[in-house]
């Protein structure tokens, strides 16, 4: 499976069932981004059992019918969203697709569990706040650089049990390969991609609310350029952007569309988190030189200098988690006032960010 349909989107895990053969039923639909795989891996992992797949694409859907031949093919939207078997409809539409497709999904009776950036317009998401009020229903979120990482789960875990002390900045690097004759046209059309902010910043907004404990924060700036791909006049290639959280935290963070052909992966993804104890770093999906192996975790506090290497020994949480709440609806994944709340934050930036010229 080639990065075109999904394959570098796709982490795998080892299962941990928390339900049983058919005891939650979840669908596919929206193809748009590779994201998809991983969403529909991570549930399966934990037990969910996939029923149907809907794309208007033949194309996307025999690709997705390779990769899960269990699943079958409904003929419409519409056949998914009015089968009562299915609890939660996963979708990776385009960008500016999402937030009205999780309205009909809600309205539906279904769980809704959505590619980052959930959004691309504050509107949007007070549509999507006032439809879960309204129907109980949820508005899941895959902001996968934290949920499907290893090393940043056991990041969460050993700031829980207070290896570096409080929390007070998050550092967040999210460099991404371009390929940009893989790239659908909309890819590169800031109104349905959002803006670089908006979309893989929203992983950096996100993670940093969660490490550093904030229920809100303030975007103080944000930045925003095309250094290096004039030939396609909407897309954003670097973004940036400084906030505070309202326990006094602060983040930086900086995505960009710049990786260089010689790393060895798709994007060199680091994050710092500094604590008033210790720091960890985490080297998500590679070692520069050293492990082609990601999951890289360094921790120093009082203790000492500490390394581990988390692949295959950490496993993703949040599915599990994501299908007991859609069944017992309760909040253990994460809240939907902390999935919203990123939103809005990588949305602020976005509307409020300087362009580089």
């Amino acid at each position: 499976m080639s990065q075109a349909n999904g394959m570098n989107y796709a982490p795998q895990g080892k299962p941990s069932s928390v339900v049983g053969r058919g005891e939650f039923i979840f669908a596919a639909m929206a193809l748009d981004h590779g994201h998809i795989y991983g969403m529909c891996n991570g549930l399966q992992e934990a037990g969910a059992s996939l029923k149907w797949v809907y794309d208007p694409d033949p194309d996307k859907v025999r690709q997705f019918i390779e990769i899960y031949p269990h699943a079958r093919v409904a003929q419409s939207e519409q056949q998914i969203l009015q089968d009562p078997e299915v609890a939660l409809i996963a979708a990776a539409a385009i960008p500016n697709e999402r937030g009205p497709l999780g309205l009909k999904v809600m309205e539906h009776g279904k769980d809704y569990f959505t590619d980052k950036t959930p959004f691309t317009s504050l509107e949007q998401l007070e549509q999507a706040r006032a439809a879960v009020a309204r129907t109980g229903r949820k508005y899941a979120v895959y902001y996968s650089e934290r949920l499907h990482a290893e090393s940043a789960v056991f990041a969460g875990q050993l700031i829980k049990d207070g290896a570096i002390g409080r929390v007070v900045q998050v550092l967040g690097l999210g460099p991404h390969r371009l390929n940009a004759t893989l790239r659908p046209d909309w890819f590169f059309r800031k109104e349905q991609y959002g803006g670089i902010l908006c979309d893989i910043g929203s992983h950096q907004v996100e993670q940093f609310l969660y490490y550093a404990g904030c229920k809100d924060a303030k975007v103080v700036q944000s930045k925003v350029a095309n250094y290096n791909n004039k030939g396609y006049p909407e897309l954003e290639d670097f973004g940036d952007a400084n906030l505070i959280g309202d326990n006094g935290a602060t983040n930086y963070f900086r995505v960009d569309w710049l990786t260089p052909n010689g790393l060895s992966v798709w994007g060199d993804g680091r994050t710092v988190i500094m604590g008033t104890n210790g720091y960890i770093e985490l080297r998500k999906y590679v070692d520069i030189a050293r492990d082609a192996q990601g999951d890289q975790l360094y921790l120093v506090n009082g203790e000492g200098e500490f390394h581990m290497s988390l692949r295959g020994k950490v496993g993703y949480p949040f599915f599990g988690e994501l299908i007991l709440d859609c069944l017992n609806k309760t909040e253990n994944a994460m809240t939907q006032a902390h999935a919203f709340k990123a939103a809005e934050l990588c949305l602020l930036a976005q509307s409020q960010a300087i362009r580089i010229e």
